[in-house]
Formats: C-alpha cells, sequence, structure tokens
C-alpha cells in the first residue's frame, strides 16, 4: 500500500461564493517531493494555504499522516499540522539576526538544543559563520535559504514552498532549487511545490499537478506530463511545440503534411477522423538528406542548442531543436525528418 504522509481527497475551497479549488484529489508519499504547477489564477496557491491550514475547505478532506486536518466544519491550526512554509518573499523577521530567525521555531527546546540545530541548518543551507548577520546583510539567495532553515528547524513532517525562487534571478533559481531538493532529500522531508515556472517544477519534482481553473487535469510524473499529456491544456501548457492537422489512419499512424507519422495511442478516435498533432522541438531533426524541406523564420541561441522556427512548404510552422554548431541564419534552407517516438494526438479543435 502507498505510504502517503498528504492526503487531498475531492477538495473544494471558495472566497466568498467563489469557488476556487474545485474537486482536487491527489497523494504525496512520505519523503516524496511534489510540485502544484499552473497559470497565475488557477488555484494552486489557495490549495496549498488550505493545506497548510491558512484557508478552510468547503468540501472534501486533507489528511496527514493518516489524521483528518482540513474538511467542513474542521480546521486543525497550522501550528498543530507540524507543517513548515517558505514563502514567495522570505518573510523573515528583519529585527533578528540569522540564527534568531532560525531558531524561531525551537522557543520550546533548551539552549543547548536550540545552538546545535541552528548550527547545524545553516552549515546544510551553506551559510556557516553568518549566524550573526542581519537579514539585510544578505543577498536574496542567502535570505531564502534561511527561510529553508527557519521552515524546516522545528522537524515538520511536511515543507511547503510557495513560489520561493520567483524573486530570484533565472541562474540563481535554477541553482538554489536542486540545492534545495538535495537538502529535502538528504533529511528525508515531504515537500510540495508552488509555482507557474515548469523548468523549475521539473526540477525539483518527482510528481508534477497541472492546475488550471481549479482542478488538477493531470497528476504524473513530468516526462509522462511531456510525452503522454492527458489532454489538450497540459499540451499547450507543458513544454514547447506546435499542432499540425491530420488525418488518422489508425491506432498508430496519421496522415499529416509531413508524410504518415507513427507512434500515436489514440485511442476512443475512429480512423478517418482529423486530429491535431502536436510536435515537440525534440522530435524534428535535421538531417540533409531528409525529406522534409523548411525555411529558417526565426532562432534563439541556447548555448548548446538553438531553437528554431522553420516555415514548411506548405506555410506550416514547425520548432526544432539544432546543435548549435549547426548555425542556419533567418531565410535560410535546411532539410528535416521527424523522429518521434511519442505522439500526442488530440481531436481537431
Amino acid at each position: 500500500m502507498t505510504d502517503c504522509l498528504l492526503e487531498v481527497s475531492d477538495v473544494r475551497a471558495s472566497y466568498g461564493s467563489t469557488e476556487i479549488v474545485r474537486g482536487v484529489t491527489f497523494c504525496v508519499e512520505r519523503r516524496g517531493i511534489a510540485c502544484l504547477l499552473g497559470p497565475s489564477g488557477c488555484g494552486k496557491t489557495t490549495l496549498l494555504r488550505a493545506i497548510a491550514g491558512l484557508q478552510p475547505v468547503s468540501g472534501g478532506e486533507i489528511r496527514l499522516a493518516g489524521q483528518v486536518v482540513s474538511a467542513p466544519g474542521v480546521l486543525v491550526a497550522p501550528e498543530r499540522r507540524r507543517v513548515g512554509m517558505v514563502f514567495q518573499e522570505s518573510a523573515l523577521f528583519p529585527h533578528l539576526t540569522v540564527e534568531g530567525n532560525v531558531a524561531f521555531g525551537l522557543r520550546d527546546r533548551g539552549a543547548a538544543e536550540r545552538r546545535r540545530i541552528v548550527d547545524e541548518l545553516l552549515d546544510v543551507v551553506g551559510l556557516q559563520g553568518l549566524g550573526r548577520r542581519a537579514i539585510d546583510e544578505l543577498s536574496g539567495g542567502q535570505q531564502q535559504r534561511v527561510a529553508l532553515a527557519r521552515a524546516i528547524a522545528p522537524g515538520p513532517e511536511l515543507v511547503l514552498l510557495d513560489e520561493p525562487f520567483s524573486s530570484l534571478d533565472g541562474d540563481l533559481r535554477q541553482r538554489l532549487g536542486q540545492e534545495v531538493r538535495q537538502i529535502l532529500r538528504e533529511r528525508g522531508i515531504t515537500a510540495v511545490l508552488v509555482t507557474h515556472d515548469q523548468n523549475e517544477a521539473f526540477a525539483l519534482a518527482e510528481r508534477i499537478g497541472v492546475m488550471n481553473q481549479g482542478t488538477i487535469h493531470q497528476w504524473d510524473t513530468p516526462y509522462r506530463l511531456y510525452h503522454e499529456p492527458a489532454n489538450r491544456f497540459v499540451a499547450d501548457f507543458i513544454g514547447q511545440g506546435v499542432f499540425l492537422r491530420g488525418t488518422l489512419l489508425d491506432a498508430t499512424r496519421v496522415q499529416t503534411e509531413l508524410g504518415v507519422l507513427e507512434g500515436a495511442r489514440c485511442d476512443g478516435i475512429a480512423p478517418g477522423v482529423e486530429v491535431d498533432v502536436l510536435l515537440r522541438p525534440d522530435d524534428v531533426l535535421a538531417d540533409p538528406a531528409g525529406g522534409i524541406a523548411a525555411t529558417v523564420q526565426s532562432r534563439a541561441f541556447k548555448g548548446a542548442q538553438i531553437l528554431y522556427r522553420l516555415r514548411l512548404a506548405t506555410g506550416s510552422s514547425v520548432l526544432a531543436l539544432f546543435p548549435s554548431h549547426l548555425d542556419h541564419r533567418e531565410g535560410c534552407a535546411v532539410r528535416l525528418r521527424v523522429a518521434a517516438d511519442h505522439l500526442v494526438v488530440f481531436p481537431a479543435h
């Protein structure tokens, strides 16, 4: 049986008469790292607040370690849930030093134990020797490390992270995200992250729930979200790509303007029906002997690779990732082939 620490069952939550979260169900295993991913206003932060005990639910229930902590008429206080939180803005206490912030949730411990925990955690988050610093003397990344140390100091069963890296620049947020993931895994802490950034979600989480309009459209691994999206919203939201119109020949083949593409699994769609086929940039390969002619419309240099938008002879466009030594300028002619092991197909939109 799955060892779930957090169980969310048909949860609904509202602000006034407006329902924000609509019948959400998922579970997070002990020592697992999960993510609620979606656009702004989709309900993910409201759901995280409900898990923390900061927002009542109007339907369903939330269980922590088997105990019901939220249900209609039931709201266990946040401090009794053994949950730590890291917010978008670090929300540190400016009048306390670094070590004072980390020790804030340890007031019921003896002085020697507080000192041991603070020293250990400052070492874990890479801030050893900075305990006496004022908060405003730290960089944004250092402040978020302090916030993480403060959240895990009391030994919570679950840590909730609400857009914790959104105020940081791209390189720093990527590096700090990897560090946070390593810290959580090494200490065996279960965590739920909220973000709108899919790169951040993919880097940290083992399970991701893609949310929109208050519901989870797919709860799955990053690999399956990318290669086997459950519906068109997930396919559009995750990764990059374009849809090409085609006709389904059978369960594994689609006739398109690029020829017959194979690899689809089209249960529930009858042969002969018009469909839209999602092509990811990594499905389209440069091949001097390829049977597909295209012209470079635009390009974006990404270091080891270049992302091209290519116009086909039919007037449609596709995206393709080429190694960066294949340096084609706008207007250049290129030859392509399609190598898609996972064809994503939906009824024509």
